[in-house]
């Protein structure tokens, strides 16, 4: 764990903020016998004991079959601003936030941690972030809950591997396995700023 984290134990999940404190990780605990495993993943009460009252609509699962898939930066304008919760079935990731919120004082700021299947973490991220990740190893399914639905319309981006940001995502851009879309967005600095928050 990261130092100066401070951890909020309330059954049956752990919710520690990150750098950014608007970002947090969430951890669901899994109760293991010789059968395997049970874990209460999601939970709107223990979450509203921790002040955490976001509403998810609906749930997404995306499979990528190989290491180096680098999906993102994506992110939603209101009124359709998404905010996400992400968790990882299986395999893992490096799972980024950007800081996309005019005057915020973490604005162009980011966020990585690791999700498994081994170590159960989530994250939560509020709206006004753009999201990405990269797999860290082939054949990892992510399941991430959503607070509004898909709205191409307000759907941005930003370019992945913006050197301004800083992101050390631990693939080579040359060899990163990306949608055409993704490939096309612009970096931070050239987005107009009424397609940031």
């Amino acid at each position: 764990m990261k130092a100066g984290r401070r951890i909020i134990a309330l059954a049956p999940m752990e919710v520690t903020p990150t750098a950014i404190p608007d970002v947090k990780l969430i951890t669901p605990k899994r109760h293991g016998d010789h059968r395997g495993f049970f874990s209460e993943v999601y939970s709107v009460a223990a979450l509203r004991g921790h002040g955490i009252d976001t509403v998810f609509i609906q749930d997404n699962h995306s499979l990528s079959a190989e290491k180096g898939v680098v999906r993102g930066l994506h992110y939603q304008l209101p009124p359709a601003a998404q905010a996400k919760l992400i968790r990882v079935a299986r395999g893992a990731i490096l799972d980024v936030a950007v800081d996309v919120r005019r005057g915020s004082p973490t604005f162009g700021r980011h966020v990585t941690e690791i999700l498994s299947a081994e170590n159960w973490r989530q994250i939560l991220i509020p709206p006004g972030f753009a999201h990405g990740f990269v797999t860290l190893e082939p054949g990892s399914e992510v399941l991430y809950k959503v607070s509004a639905l898909y709205a191409p319309e307000r759907e941005r981006g930003i370019l992945w591997s913006d050197p301004a940001l800083g992101i050390d995502w631990g693939v080579d851009p040359a060899a990163a396995i990306q949608s055409a879309k993704d490939r096309e967005y612009r970096r931070l600095a050239d987005v107009a700023p009424e397609d940031l928050f």
